[in-house]
């Protein structure tokens, strides 16, 4: 039985949007009698999609169009209208809307551009545009969009040229010219689609809203998205894993330069680009992520016809060597596994196969094998074991019988049903007919094995989040929330930013994060007092908001020993900040008690703008930047995932110990990460964290952060 995954509440909302997909009735608010004219596209494509509601023209000038009444105003319309198309100039887009909603209309999607693509006032008109929609309760796709179309309803309310055939793929984008272009592609491909949906400005209705509308389709076996970016990130956070416990999400994220991350003046706001984040959000949520369109619809349309592997084991079943030398590098490239066929496997290979042929895993069959030959070594892998799935790659050889091939790999799949099988059929005309069989048959065929091979990974990474246990306790540490809010409410006070140093180690300390003794000095002889009290050695750091990485000016002074040494530091400290940061606000200098060395983490924390607290760990020290040895999850956090986010670093061989060394006390650092976490959750006004140095010393002795910057 499949989980339950909406409340009545979310089902009421879920059957409002139900009428973009399924309306009983369509009013086109701006229909034209011109052939071309958006307005009358839109009406021919509702009747050529054999759409079996009622569609309602809506033009003052008109008294028919394509042989179907006219109607001045939606409010002469004498049925209700589930949903309303607006195709009119921008300017008087809020103008019908009002009229829709006076109407009754539920939903409405608006094609008409001109909002806030194009400027300030574009954006005010979008802004009132969504403002009326709240008024009477209308849900909108929008503005600046091609429409929809629905295959099984059957709608096409778009201005799109083609109407795709049916299939079992959702795909929706925020670029309208890109669903267009995937149309013309699909019906070259035969390709089909459940949905096809054009997000436009998604002033309303956006990217989430239609996964979690897709969630219980019986004719969606796979949801295809093309983004530039996330509305609502959080909602994503709840939406995206439920659905993909059920149907496998793939998104296409464009935009994935570093360009869109901006310069932050932390180590880890530097290195927590956008991506960064759209990457985390997309790994907890289940979906998989593609780098091009080719590889989205690949791994959709495979998806969607074809079990998930059970495991990391690939066969490889080829006619000739060379591309199955390369089908074997790409496996290897993508963290999967050539299979070791069992010993009756090989035997069973080596007593059929002529005596040329390989029988180890990849299997070639030779250039001239025949249908059969292919049919027999296929049947044999599959009853292996040990193999989750086969890449069978077919050569174009003079004897080689690619129509009958494919035929044998559509019965072995039926024969098989828990097994996947990725063909790769490479050549162009002597091979088309077969493509065409198996792509009627559900079986995407592949022109290169690196392409099956990415497939298979993102595959295999659905089949693993599947089998996963993704509910885990996220650990509450007993806390000083109180003092922490006293400090805050101080920075605001004074109208300042950044956190003073030692107010931030103030911060971790409230949270149970261990730092060295300090004080704050704003004279020589304070400096001394302070130095006596904590006791020698010392380090001397300058206290300054504006000045965030101390050393580079000279404003950090360590192991001194002496009221001598401390005299003069403080001097040198307070004339370097002088003369390198003029216009610097000096609080003073921190006085810290030199700890022994340990081996350098970092720990930090970007607030990002849209899925929240980014929390990071790496390598620490002065090689943060350099090296970009780090890793991140989104908080809150799991103990579980802590210890992975420093495992994927190779930060963890030198804590674990190297040749013969003392392995490093991984739990305190572990117990850092989940700290942090729930600081970050706690206070949603601190937007970054930067804890570097933060020095491990040996198992079961500890750490302490050392360095401590908040904004």
């Amino acid at each position: 039985m499949k989980p339950r995954l909406y409340s009545r509440y979310e089902k009421d909302k879920l059957s409002i949007l139900e009428k973009f997909l399924r309306p009983k009735s369509v009013a086109v608010i701006g229909a034209s009698r011109t052939p071309g004219a958006v307005g009358h596209e839109i009406v021919r494509n509702l009747i050529r999609s054999g759409y079996p509601g009622q569609i309602y023209p809506v033009n003052p000038k008109a008294d028919k169009i394509l042989d179907l009444k006219c109607y001045k105003k939606i409010g002469e319309v004498e049925d209700e209208v589930d949903l309303a198309i607006i195709a009119v100039p921008a300017k008087i887009v809020p103008q019908v809307a009002e009229e829709a909603g006076e109407k009754g209309v539920k939903c409405l999607i608006v094609v008409s551009a001109g909002f806030k693509e194009v400027g300030v006032e574009g954006a005010e008109r979008e802004k009132h545009l969504l403002e009326i929609c709240r008024k009477y309760g209308m849900r909108m796709l929008g503005p600046n969009c091609l429409g929809l179309i629905n295959t099984f309803t059957p709608i096409n309310a778009s201005f799109a040229k083609q109407n795709p055939i049916k299939g079992d793929i959702a795909f929706f984008s925020q670029s309208g010219a890109l669903c267009t272009a995937i149309l013309d592609w699909a019906e070259r491909e035969n390709i089909g689609f459940s949905n096809l949906i054009s997000l436009g400005n998604m002033t309303d209705t956006d990217e989430t809203d239609f996964i979690e509308l897709l969630a219980n389709d019986k004719n969606t076996k796979a949801i295809l998205i093309y983004i530039e970016g996330i509305k609502d990130g959080k909602r994503f956070l709840e939406v995206a894993p439920k659905v993909s416990k059920i149907k496998p999400i793939i998104v296409f994220k464009a935009g994935a330069s570093a360009a869109g991350a901006r310069a932050a003046a932390s180590h880890t706001g530097s290195m927590a680009g956008s991506m960064v984040a759209y990457r985390e959000a997309f790994r907890r949520s289940g979906v998989l992520t593609v780098d091009s369109l080719e590889d989205l619809f690949n791994l959709g349309l495979t998806l969607a016809s074809q079990p998930t592997p059970e495991g990391r084991n690939i066969a490889i079943l080829t006619n000739a060597g060379g591309p199955s030398i390369v089908a074997a590098d790409a496996v290897s490239k993508r963290n999967l596994n050539l299979a070791w066929l069992s010993p009756t496997t090989i035997e069973k290979l080596r007593s059929k196969l002529p005596v040329e042929a390989s029988w180890i895993n990849p299997v070639d069959v030779l250039g001239d094998a025949l249908a059969d030959r292919y049919a027999f070594a296929l049947e044999t892998l599959l009853k292996d074991y040990s193999v989750d799935a086969v890449i069978v790659i077919l050569t174009p050889q003079a004897m080689t019988q690619p129509l009958e091939t494919a035929k044998k790999i559509i019965e072995m799949r039926s024969k098989f049903p828990n097994k996947p099988i990725l063909p790769v059929f490479m050549g162009g005309e002597s091979v088309r007919e077969a493509v065409e069989l198996l792509s009627r048959a559900g079986i995407p065929n592949f022109e290169y094995p690196e392409r099956a091979a990415d497939t298979l990974a993102g595959m295999i990474e659905y089949g693993e989040y599947l089998r996963s246990k993704r509910i885990q306790e996220i650990p509450k540490f007993k806390v000083r929330k109180s003092d922490v809010r006293e400090i805050f409410d101080r920075v605001r006070r004074e109208r300042r930013v950044n956190l003073l140093s030692v107010e931030a180690r103030e911060v971790v300390k409230a949270y149970g994060i261990p730092v060295p003794e300090y004080g704050l000095a704003q004279d020589r002889r304070q400096a001394v007092e302070i130095s006596r009290k904590i006791g020698y050695p010392v380090v001397m750091k300058v206290v300054s908001p504006q000045i965030l990485h101390k050393t580079d000016i000279g404003g950090v002074k360590l192991n001194l020993k002496s009221d001598r040494e401390v005299e003069l530091a403080f001097n040198e400290i307070i004339r370097n900040a002088s003369i390198f940061m003029p216009d610097a606000r000096v609080f003073g200098v921190e006085i810290q008690k030199m700890v022994p060395q340990g081996r350098e983490v970092i720990v930090g924390m970007h607030r990002d703008l849209q899925f929240g607290p980014l929390i990071m760990f790496g390598l620490g020290g002065i090689y943060v930047n350099l090296i970009k040895d780090v890793s991140f999850r989104l908080a809150p956090i799991s103990r579980e995932e802590a210890y992975q986010m420093i495992l994927e670093t190779k930060a963890y061989a030198l804590l674990r110990g190297i040749r013969g060394e003392t392995s490093s006390d991984i739990d305190s650092v572990v117990d850092i990460i989940l700290r942090i976490s729930q600081l970050s959750m706690d206070f949603e006004e601190i937007n970054e964290i930067d804890i570097n140095p933060i020095f491990v010393y040996e198992r079961g002795k500890g750490a302490i952060a050392l360095d401590v910057k908040m904004t």
